[in-house]
Parts: C-alpha cells; structure tokens; sequence
C-alpha cells in the first residue's frame, strides 16, 4: 500500500512536469504565431528566395536637336543556379563553346559552392548568336537575364569626348565618367524560391522589381556640323598623314561647344583594340602646344584697347627685329617693309607684333593674357582638361616678352584659344564653355536642368572688338588667311605656325599649323579652329593646309545654321594662282537668242523649249571663273 503511495506521487509530479512543458510549448508557439511570424516568415523567405539581377540602364545621350548620339541596345547576360544543373558536363561543355573560355573555368563556375554564379566578363552582354546558342541547348540551372549595352549609331564620331563604359555599365572615359552618376539606372531584380536542392517552390509567387533608365542628356553637340567636322579630317589624314588633328566648332555668343573632334581616333564599341593613349586623351582639351600666329589676336587687340597703337600706324619690316641682341626673324625672308598696322596683322609680321608687345610692356601684356584665360583651365564640363604653361611676367626678359607677343614660348590649350578667340569677337566677353545643354526626365522629357551661357569676364570694349572683327576680316580676305575665303559669307580668321618642340628644343622640320575662322565677320555665329600635326608633303603653312580645311567646314555649316549670303563684303585680294569667283545673272524666263556668250563662264543647254525655265547655279550665286552655267528650256 505504502509503494502504491510512492507510484501515484511520482506519476503526478511527471504528470505536472509533462503539462509545464506543453504549457510551455504552447506560450512558446503562440508567442512565435503571433507576435513574431513576421520575422521568421522573412528569414524564412531569405533561405528560399533567390534574387537574379536586372542592370538598369544608361540615359540617352542626344545632339541639341534630340538625334541620339548615344543608346542602349539588350545584351542579356547569363548566370547560372549550380544546385539546379542536372548535367555538368554536357552544361560546361555548352557554356564553354558558347563563351569562349575553358571546359575547366566552365565547370569551376557550374560547380560553384553558391547558390546563383554570374559568369563575367565572358558571359555578360552576349551577343545574338551567343543568346540563340544557350536558349536551344536548353540548359537546367542556366538562366539569361536582361542586360544591355551601349550602342553608337554613328560610330566614332565625338568618341573622345563621350568616352564609353565598362563590363557593369559605369562610365570610365570622357562624359559618360562625368556624368556617370546622372545617367546610372537603378537595378531591378526577379526574385523566386527554390529549396537547398535549387527545387522551386509553387506555394510562392516570384517578385520582379523592374530596372530603371538613369537622366537622359542633351549636349550642345550638333550632329550634322559634327560629320562635317569629321569627313573633312577624314579627307585631312588621306591626303596629309598627319601625326594628330584637332578641331573644335564653337558657338562664340554662348560658349556653346557644336563640334569638337580628334586624330587619330577609335571605335567605343571595341576599346580595347587601341592604345590607352587614344582613347585616354581628348585632345581639343588636354593638349598643349605653341600657338603661333593664332596667339596675335591676344596682342592685337590688347594693343587696341590700351591704345598704344592704331590700325593706320605706319611699322617698317626689315624681316628681323633685334631684341637684346638677339636676332629675332620674321618668317618673311627680307621682311614686309614699309606697312601699316592693319597690314602687320593681315601679313602676320612678327617684328610688327614684337614691337606692339614693347609698348603694351610684359605686365600689360600678360593681364591680358591671363584675362583672355590662359594660365588657367576654362572649366569646360569634360574630363581630362589641361592648363597650359604661360611665362611668369616677373621671371622673363625682354627676348620672352617679344617671342610672346607674337605666339612662341607659351603653351596653350586648344579650347583657351578657342575660348579667347570668340571673346575677341563677340563684343569682348569671355563666355564659359560647355557641353551639357540640359538634363531630361527619362520617360517624360521634362527638362530638369538648363545650363544658361554664362559670361566669366568683361576682357575687351564691343569697340575693340569691332575692329578685331574689321582686322580679322582683312587677313582672311587680303591676308594670310585667304585660304578661308568665302565668296558671299564673310569669313575672317588667323593662320599659325608653330614649330614643334620636344624636351626643350625644336624639332627640325615639323610644325604644327592651324587655322582659327570666324563667320560672317558683321554677326559672327561660328568660330572654326583646326589645327593639323606635322603633315607630311606638303608646304608647312597654316594657311596653306588648315586654312581650306576650315573654310570646306564652315561652307557647308553656314548655310546649314541658316546665314544667308551678304550682298557686300571685303573683296579677296586674289593671287595669279588664287581660284575667281563671278556673279551668275538672272537668265530665266529669257530666250536662247538674248543670252549674250561671256568668257566668265561656259553656258549648256538642256531639254526642249524656247525660254529658260531654271538654271544652276541659281541667279546672283557665285561659281567658279570658267566654270559651267547650265540652263533648262522649256515653255
């Protein structure tokens, strides 16, 4: 009886134990039922869940006129899921072939201890035929995700300033770096579960949070001056060779940049078939060199503004001028002679320009210099911009006042002088340059940022720019800049040659010549700078080699802008070698028997009839001193 007793205690302490721990139990689940379900759902999820990336895309990059410059184009990449291959072998096999690489780096990814494998670089952005080859062979575990890539309808053209982008679409070179961060997407992802087998889970639904596309941008760039600027350095390097070429188009009133471009150049699509060089270095901006005769629209108009001289002054040309004693040349063998000042810029006398640079004095001269804004970067919003290298007017002598007044000794970038030149004609603002027009909404094309032109300084008076603009003409109608000349359309400019220099010294017999012109001279819309390294066989002048290659550009751009020919201009001062232009009359509506024969130009006619009903050229253009007028008869 006593050790039935001892039973039932026993079993009622293991009953009451037993009933605390299910008690127990039961607090505990309904505590994680009800109040903490939430948590262990989501840890829950992120054992399951598996996210497969989805790459945002780049905004557009567009010209001024909305033609896209830059786009993207799908490029999907491949991952794989290694717990789901069934086949390693046939699946390593296939990828191998497909990407190019190993059967061993093939299966490393494939057997990869993790649970989604993004082969790169070799299988992001595949190509049509690699794509088509995955999806048939029908891999398990192998999956193709949406990617893109950058596309470039227009090839290379303004490859150096775009720049281009790597492997996960970040910006690397020129704008597509500085800007990286406006046109970057945001990434997507395609979530869905699958067990520690890879299995997929039904009860679950997938997740897809779709990519988005970054600002689009719209540069200052107009495509069509663009390929003009273009085909004529194409045309430049088949007849020349040259060893670089750079050219910039730029609106002066705004410091809107329409055109800029380089040599030699490269594909952006396939960068890495050239040297880093190439496509590290935009040359209109980072290069630096001596100017030459370009840099004496800085003397000049400094000389003009402080008076020391007007355009009617008389300055004798020996061809040298003795500075120190030291014996400076002009390029002229023998000198210009007796000239005034106007003819001292028309002729690019240097003698002329190191005594204007003696009467400005070295710290009047280099105020200007530095106002004109050399010795400092222009600011331009792209990569890779140089300062160029200006004497220290307390650290030179007279010798480098007088080399720098007329363009030597100096070094300077192509978009400073591009900057300072259109400040001397624009009514003497130095405007800052850009190429960034405006920022735009991806899907709406609402702007959300205009950049407005901007004036950085006051450097000359709207009078002294007028007769820049009088001057500037001259010399590209009378002058050495008659290599430009534009019947109709008034053209003015400035050649240079400069000697090429190399760890301090000159090099022998290779010169670097430019040209920079302005148009139409009475309302300059367009200033046009070339200039052209060491070109080979041919006479080493500026404005024998770069001043046609900028007047082929701006004849073809100034009508496109829209400037209407003038009626009254400088008349050219043309050489026995130079080409004549003559005014075609009005013939239609006239009768073959009262068209008088001239020896100006050759008259043909075509079709059937008894009056002209059209010709070509059209009445009052220009054409070439015996070429053909063509007339159309009918009735």
């Amino acid at each position: 009886m006593k050790q039935s007793g001892v039973i039932q205690r026993r079993l009622v302490v293991l009953l009451s134990i037993i009933l605390i721990y299910f008690i127990a139990l039961f607090i505990r689940l309904a505590y994680l039922q009800i109040f903490n379900s939430g948590t262990l759902v989501d840890r829950a999820e992120s054992l399951w869940s598996r996210n497969l990336p989805i790459e945002g895309q780049r905004g557009i990059i567009y010209d001024r006129n909305h033609d896209a410059i830059v786009e993207n184009e799908v490029a999907p990449s491949v991952i794989v899921i290694p717990k789901q291959v069934t086949d390693v072998d046939r699946t390593s096999e296939v990828l191998a072939e497909v990407l190019e690489v190993s059967v061993e780096e093939a299966n490393r990814h494939v057997t990869h201890g993790v649970s989604i494998e993004r082969i790169q670089p070799e299988g992001r952005k595949l190509s049509l035929e690699q794509v088509q080859a995955i999806q048939e062979a029908n891999l398990d575990g192998v999956y193709l995700v949406n990617d893109v890539k950058r596309s470039y309808p227009y090839g290379n053209l303004l490859a150096q300033t775009i720049g281009f982008t790597g492997i996960d679409n970040q910006g690397i070179t020129g704008l597509e770096y500085v800007y990286n961060d406006y046109l970057m997407g945001e990434n997507g992802v395609w979530k869905y579960f699958s067990d520690a087998k890879g299995n997929s889970l039904p009860q679950f639904s997938d997740d897809y949070a779709p990519a988005s596309r970054g600002l689009d941008i719209e540069l200052t760039i107009d495509l069509h001056l663009q390929e003009i600027l273009e085909r004529e350095f194409d045309n430049a390097v088949a007849k020349y060779d040259p060893d670089q070429m750079i050219g910039i188009i730029m609106d002066p009133n705004t410091g809107e940049i329409l055109a800029m471009a380089s040599r030699p150049t490269y594909d952006p699509e396939n960068y890495q078939d050239y040297d880093q060089e190439i496509f590290n270095r935009n040359l209109p901006i980072w290069s630096t060199y001596e100017p030459g005769s370009t840099f004496k629209i800085v003397t000049f108009s400094a000389a003009l503004e402080e008076g020391v001289m007007k355009l009617e002054d008389r300055f004798f040309d020996p061809g040298y001028a003795i500075v120190d004693g030291v014996r400076i040349r002009d390029w002229k063998a023998g000198g210009h002679g007796d000239q005034s000042m106007l003819e001292v810029i028309m002729n690019s006398c240097n003698p002329g320009f190191i005594e204007l640079g003696q009467r400005l004095g070295k710290e009047k001269l280099f105020e200007y210099i530095r106002a004109y804004g050399f010795n400092e970067k222009t600011g331009v919003d792209m990569l890779g911009e140089s300062q160029g290298i200006i004497f220290n007017p307390d650290n030179i002598g007279n010798v480098e006042l007088a080399t720098s007044s007329f363009g030597q000794g100096n070094s300077v970038t192509p978009i400073q002088l591009v900057t300072a030149v259109s400040a001397a004609v624009n009514g003497g603002n130095l405007m800052q340059p850009y190429i960034v027009k405006r920022m735009l909404h991806p899907y709406t094309n609402e702007v959300l940022y205009e950049r407005e032109p901007s004036i950085k300084r006051r450097v000359i008076s709207e009078e002294t720019s007028e007769t820049m603009r009088y001057a500037l003409e001259m010399v590209g109608a009378q002058g050495s800049g008659k290599g430009a000349y534009i019947d109709g359309y008034r053209v003015g400019g400035k050649t240079g040659t400069a000697q090429k220099a190399k760890d301090g010294a000159y090099i022998s017999g290779e010169y670097i010549l430019s040209f920079v012109g302005i148009a139409p001279m009475d309302d300059p819309q367009l200033v046009v700078y070339v200039a052209i390294d060491n070109p080979k066989n041919t006479v080493q002048y500026g404005g024998v080699v770069a001043a046609p290659i900028a007047r082929s550009i701006l004849a073809e751009a100034l009508p496109y802008i829209g400037v209407e020919p003038r009626e009254e201009q400088i008349e050219k001062k043309y050489l026995w070698t130079d080409t004549k232009y003559v005014t075609v009359p009005d013939f239609v509506g006239k009768e073959p028997k009262e068209i008088e024969s001239s020896y100006l130009y050759n008259i043909e006619y075509h079709g059937e009839g008894t009056k002209v009903i059209s010709q070509q050229p059209a009445a009052f253009s220009r054409t070439i001193e015996g070429g053909t007028v063509r007339l159309y008869l009918g009735n």
